[in-house]
This record gives structure tokens, sequence and C-alpha cells, in this order.
């Protein structure tokens, strides 16, 4: 008798199957983990932008109860300082490697004591002095450093004649828009615990990746991968600040080493805000140029973005200028700025979150200036290819996602004048927004064993930091065996599970999912004696077309209601939409979950967030969640998300990567209907009551179409 197949895992929405354990505090989170023996780090941080440590007193702080000793750039170990990253020499893990400040906020010593609170006591004991330099943290596109920007992700655009298209254009709009710099603000704060053991590191960490922070650890320490152990099973979420070698892991190291025991470092709100890294300030110029019909003749994208001097770093925001829409003519301009800021680093959809905002705010003037309905003008310029490389797409639904977007929302009820609908002193908008995002796979392994109970335990790095990823792997590795998801045992968030792509970049979970399935098709075509386990490992590296001859990407439609009180400024979202096409979709729970809160991101960039600068001292004055605002429950309207049926060819399951999706695009769409609720153009993030307020004599009478700008 043949045995009944188990029923299909992926594409059926199921609960979490840690969900129980987080629910009841039980989920150990990395500040969580007992370790025997543990002492704690409390750093201490520069307070000014640039110059020099001059003095560093640490006598006070030696002298009280419990302090262990204090490791500054005089005493601490030395690290190798020939670290890189993916673009080239990293300066910014070399910490207390010396006396220079590049950027407020960069660790100047760490007080080791036997408890976090005689740690904290005898950080406030130490004294510092500083020789100060004069400092620049003002992003100016025309700023004297200014340079290109690393071309290691792709070449920039430039086809056709953008000057001769534009200068045939019935209609030009030239615009610049502005996006600040923004925190993660991931719920649980960094923390790690490090600690020696037979000249090999032992890390429980919180992070996106444990196999690539166990990789920089031991190329700071000049020793063998195989010589770190890191563990990061359950993460309070990340939005790529905990993709990086974290400064508690660096310091934890060094101070492990150096007193022999382990150093556990929980780092503050305020120290999260200062010591890790952000999305970077952007300043972006748009031109696109069309036929009085709508149809664009060209495209041209100049953006800035601040980086730190001390590593290298790509925030594309001219990427969805290549992909979204067709034109003759199309020149996209990357320019970074150096500055002394800690280096950026990338945030929940980087580069096409700040880029969509400027490419899809100017399209809505543009069809303002044409007249034209916002959704058509994106109807109408719809490309069958890649705009700039003429390479097909492998699978393209963002027509599907606009029209149903368009028809969930009652877009056609939608009247095209602005501040035409009013509800008693509310004005009432309505916008939408187009992106993509970029999808794709990297190299991971993962390994099967067919255990003698008839379960299966599923070994891959994988990191869930949130997002879901224990579940959709258990599903994913059910279909592939043919089993129930009760059969599946996995283990992830370990460096020695072996090499894996961290959780960022819309590529975590196809990455892995393409090593599972290729793991458990070994497996099945190896199992033979039943009685005994087997184990079949896989390393998907050579199985990945790097270049593969169609363009992978996935796609969005974003569709927002606001309300704006023009006598205070306070504006509202009262209804969210997005339609998505991201291939097959693993758990439709789980995903508008990710893509609901994506969403949710993109209202806050829209309407809160913004680190504000301190000119004096560099330093940031907002930086903690009394100061730096982010979107709250009462912020929030009840966010609808759907998928619209896709499948992505190039994945062995159909997959492709949602972690970015949802936040890219929500921000233009929601500063596209403040303009259409007031008839002011919002053109720099975030939407504050200061920019939206209207004078008195504004608000006497008036469904006026007067077009404003801020």
């Amino acid at each position: 008798m043949n045995p009944v197949p188990a029923p299909a895992a992926v594409g059926t929405p199921r609960p979490r199957v840690e969900a129980r354990l987080k629910v009841t505090g039980t989920a150990d989170y990395a500040a969580d983990v007992p370790v025997p023996d543990v002492v704690h780090g409390w750093m201490l941080t520069a307070t000014v932008s640039r110059g020099r440590v001059r003095d560093l007193d640490a006598s006070e702080a030696l002298a009280l109860p419990g302090t262990l000793g204090v490791l500054d750039h005089r005493n601490a170990p030395r690290l190798n300082p020939e670290i890189g990253n993916y673009f080239g020499p990293d300066g910014s893990v070399l910490l207390l490697q010396t006396a220079d400040i590049a950027y407020a906020g960069q660790p100047v010593a760490l007080v080791v004591a036997e408890t976090p609170e005689q740690a904290r006591a005898a950080a406030a004991a130490v004294r510092v002095t500083y020789d100060v330099e004069p400092h620049d943290v003002d992003l100016i596109p025309e700023h004297p450093a200014a340079r290109p920007a690393s071309t290691a992700f792709g070449p920039e655009a430039d086809t056709g004649d953008v000057d001769a298209e534009l200068a045939a254009s019935a209609v030009v709009v030239e615009e610049r828009y502005r996006t600040p710099e923004e925190s993660h603000c991931a719920m649980e704060p960094h923390s790690a615990t490090v600690w020696w053991a037979d000249d090999r590191i032992h890390a429980v960490d919180s992070n996106q990746g444990a196999f690539s922070v166990a990789e920089v650890l031991a190329k700071l320490w000049s020793i063998d991968r195989e010589q770190v152990h890191v563990r990061s099973e359950h993460v309070g979420g990340g939005f790529g600040g905990k993709s990086a070698c974290g400064p508690q892991m660096i310091l934890g190291s060094m101070a492990a080493r150096e007193f022999g025991r382990p150093v556990r470092i929980t780092i503050t709100r305020a120290q999260v805000f200062a010591t890790t890294s952000s999305r970077p300030p952007t300043d972006q110029l748009l031109t696109i140029g069309a036929d009085a019909d709508g149809r664009l003749r060209a495209i041209h994208h100049r953006a800035a973005y601040a980086l730190s001097p001390l590593a290298e770093y790509i925030e594309g925001c001219t990427e969805q200028a290549k992909i979204l829409y067709a034109a003759s003519a199309i020149r996209t301009q990357l320019t970074a700025v150096p500055l002394d800021v800690l280096p950026p680093a990338s945030m929940r959809g980087p580069g096409a979150t700040p880029g969509s905002f400027a490419l899809e705010s100017a399209m809505d003037e543009l069809a303002e200036r044409l007249d034209l309905d916002p959704l058509e003008l994106r109807m109408r310029n719809q490309p069958t290819v890649t705009p700039v490389t003429g390479i097909p797409f492998s699978t393209r639904r963002l027509v599907s996602c606009m029209r149903e977007g368009a028809r969930r929302f009652d877009w056609a009820a939608r009247h095209p004048r602005p501040r035409s609908r009013r509800e008693g002193p509310l004005l009432i908008g309505t916008g939408m927004a187009c992106t993509s995002f970029g999808a794709g796979v990297f190299p991971s392994t993962a390994s099967i064993t067919a255990e003698t109970d008839g379960t299966f335990t599923v070994s891959v790095g994988a990191s869930d930091i949130g997002t879901g990823a224990r579940t959709a792997l258990t599903a994913v590795a059910a279909d592939a065996l043919g089993v129930g998801t009760e059969r599946i045992r996995l283990r992830l968030g370990d460096s020695d599970l072996g090499m894996a792509w961290g959780a960022g970049g819309s590529r975590g979970t196809t990455s892995w999912s393409f090593a599972v399935v290729e793991a458990a098709r070994k497996l099945l075509r190896e199992r033979g004696d039943q009685g005994r386990p087997l184990t079949a490992t896989v390393d998907t590296s050579t199985m990945i077309d790097f270049r593969p001859g169609q363009e992978r990407q996935t796609f969005s439609s974003v569709f927002a209601e606001v309300t704006v009180d023009p006598a205070t400024g306070e504006v509202r979202v009262r209804r969210l939409l997005g339609m998505f096409a991201v291939g097959r979709v693993i758990n439709p729970l789980l995903a508008r979950s990710q893509v609901v809160g994506g969403m949710i991101m993109g209202l806050s960039m829209a309407l809160h967030e913004e680190s504000v600068r301190d000119p004096r001292t560099g330093g940031l004055a907002n930086g903690d969640f009394a100061g730096y605002h982010i979107a709250a429950h009462a912020d929030v309207p009840e966010g609808e998300a759907d998928f619209v049926p896709d499948y992505e060819p190039q994945d062995p399951s159909g997959v492709n990567g949602l972690g970015e999706i949802g936040t890219a695009g929500t921000a233009a769409a929601i500063a596209n209907a403040v303009w259409h609720a007031t008839g002011t153009r919002q053109r720099t993030l975030p939407i504050r009551l200061d920019r939206v307020l209207e004078p008195a004599a504004a608000l006497v009478g008036s469904a006026g179409t007067a077009r404003r700008e801020r």
C-alpha cells in the first residue's frame, strides 16, 4: 500500500513554529543566555565628531568595587589592520586601535566589571579629554570631497541622448528630493557574550548572520574561521542594523581575551543610535521629460548620499530609474559624500526606499503637469524588457499589482483635483506609488539527516530575525522531502552549521531554501538503508548562475489615503493598501505580516523618522526613543496587503524574497496623497507638522488648487 503523500506545506498559512516560546517569554535572546562566570562591559563613546583622545584617566574607575579593568587605545589587543568588507578596507571595525576620533559615538574605552551596575558606575568615573578638530556632517551634493559612488553593484545607466530627449519633451519636471538619516530601531538592543577557550572564540550574539559575523571576527584576530563559533538563535529585529559584526562583539572578544573570562556587553538604546550604523541621508535631483500624451522620453536621476572615509558603502538610490519605466534615454549618477559620521549601512529597502520616494514623487508631479491620472501615467510607460540593458525580466507582474490595487482601493472614484475632498476641517487625499527591489540568491550550505525515527534534522546557517524563517524553511524542507512539517526539526542561527548568507537583501530565505531543496534532493537520491541515519550536505556555490540571462526583481504598488488638518499640520494615514508580486509565497500568513510591517516602516519614514545632528558637536541630538519619533499604534491604520499570482522561474521553489519590498514605495504613496489633499508638494521627509501647517489666511474659504512646494 502506497503511503498518502503529505499535503503541500509551501503556500499554506501556518503560525510561527516558535510562537509559543516568544509569547510566553521563554525564547532566549542573546542577553538571556546564561553563561557561567560572566563579567560585564560598558562602552564609553566619543562626544566629538573629529579629533583625538588627548588623555584618558581611568584611575578613579579602577579603584571602584568590582572593576576588573579598562581597555582603551593604549592597552587594547591589536587587531588586523588589513581587514576589509565587500567593497574594500573597513576601518569601522578597528576599535580602540588609535587615539583618532572619526565620528561622534565612536567607542573610546570599555570598562569591565563584575556586574552591569558596577561597569556603568566605573564608566561614569573615567575622564576623557580631546583635541577637537573641525567636523563636517552636512550633506551637500556639491561638496568639494564628493566623488562618484562605487560601481561594485553594477555600472551607472547612460542610454540614449538625455539632453536631446529633454529638449524634445513637451513637459519636463526637474525637482530635488531629500531624505534624512534614519536609525534601524530594532526592539532588541545589540548584545553579545564572548569568551575564549582553547584559542577558539565562542559567542552568543544578536545578529543577522552568524557565519558572516564569525568570518569578520576571524579576520580581525587573524585566525581560521573554524576557530570562531557564533550562535544567534533568536533575534529581536534587525532591519540591516545587525548585519555587521557589531561593537559588542569586537569589544567583547578583546575584553574576554584580556581578562580571561566571558564578557557580556549589552549596549543601551542611546548607544545603539550612536555606535551602530544607520541609513544615510540623501539629496536627489530628478529630471523627467515626456510627450504630451505622457510617454516618457528621458529620465535623469542624480543622487548624493553621505558616507564615512572609514569604509565604502553604496546607497543605490538610482536603481529603480533603470527598472520601472521605459524611456528613450536614461542616465543615473550616484555620488558619495565623505563626512565625519559613522559608516552607514543597509536599512530595510536600502537605496530603493529613499530612491523610490524621489522617483515616484517626480512621476506624480509629471502626471499633475500633464493633467493625467498618476496610475495611467505609470501604465503607459511599462517596459517589456529591462529599459537600460534590454535583458528580459524573469517575471514582471507590476501591471497586475496596479490593476488589482486600484480595484480594491476604488481608485477610479478619485477626484483628480487637489483639495477637492473635505470632512469638516480635514482635507482628504489619495496617492499611489510603484516600486521594485532586486531579487536573487547567494551561496549557502545545508545538511539534512534522515533519523531512524522517521524525522529529518535540517541544519542551515540561517538567521530568524523575527521574519518567520524557521517556519518558512520547515515548510520548504517538508515539501522537498515529501513529508509533513511535524517530521522536520530545524537547526539554525549557528556559524558551525556552515556557510550561509545572512538575513538581508531580500535574499536570505531564497538562498537558504535553495540549499535545503538541493540537500533534500541529494538525500532522497542517496537514501538506502532506512535503519541508520544518513546525512546529505550541499554547497550551492557552484550551482548558482551569477550572470543569468533574465532580470530578477520583485514589484509592488502601494495606495494610501490620508487626512490633513491644515490648521495644525497633522497628517494621518487612514487607509494603506499594498499589492505585491514576489514569486510563489511560502507562507501567506507570515508573508502578509512581513509586507504590512514594511509598509508601517514606510509610513514611519514618511511622517516621523529623522535623525537630527547637533551642529556644535556633530552628535545626534535625538538619539533615543524620546526624541527619535517612530510610528506608534495610534499612527497605524488597518493595513491591507495581498499578493498577485507569480512564480519565479529562476528558483527551484518559485520564490523570491519579500523583506524589503513592503517598505520601498510606501513613503512616496503617502507623500503623493498629502499633495492630493493639500495641493502642496512635500519633497523633504519626514512630512512634519511645520512643513504642512498653513498660514491662517490660507485656511479661509478655500478649496483652491494653487500649487505650492515645501
